[in-house]
C-alpha cells in the first residue's frame, strides 16, 4: 500500500516541525502503529519505520512554501488488517492533518498571512 498526501499549513515551518517531532502526536495520528524514528530531518521533517497493523515506512517532509509549509505525507507498507482499506488510512490521516492545520491557523483571517508561532511571545 502506498499513501501520499500534501496539505498546506499557513504557519512557520519550524512550529510544524516541532509538533511533528512529538511522539504523543504519532500515537494519536496512527493508532495501532508503532513508529521508530529512522531519520530526524529537523526542519525538513521525520522518517519512521512502522510496525503493527501496517509494516513499512512513513515520512512527513516539510517544504517551506510562501508564508507557510507544505506537509507531504508518505505511508508505504503491507497491511496486516485486511479489513482496513487504504481509503480508511487516508481519511484518518486527513482528519489529523486538518486538526493540526486548524490548531496552527487559529486566529488567521481567511486568505491572510500566517499567524505567529503560538508557542512564542511576540517579543522573541
Amino acid at each position: 500500500m502506498d499513501l501520499v498526501d500534501d496539505t498546506f499549513v499557513a504557519c512557520d515551518p519550524a512550529v510544524v516541525a516541532r509538533l511533528v517531532a512529538e511522539p504523543g502526536r504519532w500515537q494519536r495520528w496512527w493508532p495501532g502503529l508503532r513508529l521508530t524514528t529512522t531519520r530526524d530531518r529537523g526542519l525538513k521533517g521525520r522518517q519512521w519505520a512502522v510496525q503493527g497493523a501496517l509494516v513499512g515506512t512513513a515520512e512527513i517532509w516539510l517544504e517551506p512554501w510562501w508564508d507557510g509549509v507544505l506537509v507531504h505525507f508518505y505511508l508505504r507498507g503491507e497491511s496486516r488488517e485486511h479489513d482496513r482499506a487504504r481509503q480508511a488510512w487516508a481519511q484518518e490521516w486527513k482528519r489529523h492533518v486538518h486538526a493540526l492545520k486548524d490548531e496552527l491557523e487559529s486566529g488567521r483571517a481567511p486568505g491572510g498571512l500566517s499567524v505567529a508561532d503560538p508557542g512564542r511571545s511576540p517579543d522573541e
